[in-house]
């Protein structure tokens, strides 16, 4: 199966997809062309929102608004106005560092990671925010958090640190927010490129979407890959399942260190791809807070 081109937007770095069921639209971010992107698959349309900087990864709001994670914070951002309340900043004596992939648990707190985007060191971390804006580490020694993703039953975090080429699983406490019992899911070693950000079915299967792998596969219960949907471009980055009936898989792209003879070669590089694998999405819940 392939996807197809949905949205040309040409993203420099897209990422952070989710399907948001209040306005019935797909959302996601161009983190390097700090914009916030939303598609609506009935009608076809789609539209660029311009941030001030860099959006990282973001969630709808239970109380309304977006929880917004940019590269060096976490803030409330109300649309209407711009205006923003501090949660907490992220890492403020490490340079190095920035916000990256997140996701809300079946609870509604906001999962975030980071990651070195200076020398890749293992020194980064991901937090948890809660419906009282209590932020709690969870991991340390972070080199680039991705995959984050939560089982339906919400009992498994799923998490890749992308350089090392696997995706972990942890069992995760819904009442607490805590993470315990590390270990394997699924080995990427033998595949064609690094984990970045998945999404879950309701099924219980982990979408994945291949950086630099040209693929969006299918991590099934039992961590074996079972299916693969083939991206016509070189960078796949995120995927969500979303549309009325949340069968149809989006993907974000990236053309973020592509040089021009690999952009010439795939001018859809930085779309937003769409496929549909015969499976249905469960919704995030909400940010709490």
């Amino acid at each position: 199966m392939q996807a197809e081109l949905v949205v040309d937007c040409k993203n420099q770095h897209g990422e952070g997809i989710f399907w948001n069921p209040a306005d019935a639209m797909v959302w996601w971010t161009d983190i390097e062309g700090s914009a916030l992107w939303s598609f609506d698959p009935v009608t076809g349309n789609s539209a660029r929102h311009g941030m001030s900087e860099r959006v990282c990864c973001f969630a709808p709001r239970a109380a309304g608004g977006l929880v917004v994670a940019y590269a060096d914070r976490v803030v409330l951002f109300d649309p209407a106005t711009a205006r923003e309340t501090l949660v907490t900043l992220f890492e403020p004596d490490n340079p190095e560092t920035r916000l990256n992939d997140g996701r809300t648990d079946r609870a509604g707190r906001l999962i975030v990671g980071g990651m070195n985007e200076v020398s890749g060191r293992a020194n980064s971390s991901v937090l948890s925010i809660d419906a009282n804006l209590t932020v709690t580490t969870l991991l340390e020694g972070v080199s680039c958090a991705n995959s984050i993703c939560f089982s339906p039953d919400g009992a498994t975090m799923y998490f890749a640190d992308t350089p090392d080429r696997q995706i972990m699983a942890f069992d995760y406490d819904i009442g607490t927010g805590q993470v315990s019992n590390r270990r394997l899911h699924a080995s990427f070693k033998d595949e064609p490129g690094l984990p970045d950000g998945s999404c879950v079915d309701a099924d219980g299967g982990v979408w994945n979407a291949e950086w630099e792998g040209r693929r969006v596969v299918r991590v099934a219960p039992d961590g074996k890959i079972d299916r693969i949907i083939e991206v016509p471009v070189w960078k796949p980055t995120c995927c969500a399942f979303g549309g009325p009936g949340l069968d149809t898989l989006f993907i974000t792209t990236s053309r973020l260190m592509s040089d021009e003879e690999v952009l010439k070669q795939e001018p859809d590089s930085g779309g937003l791809f769409a496929a549909k694998p015969g499976n249905h999405g469960v919704i995030d819940a909400p940010f709490n807070g």
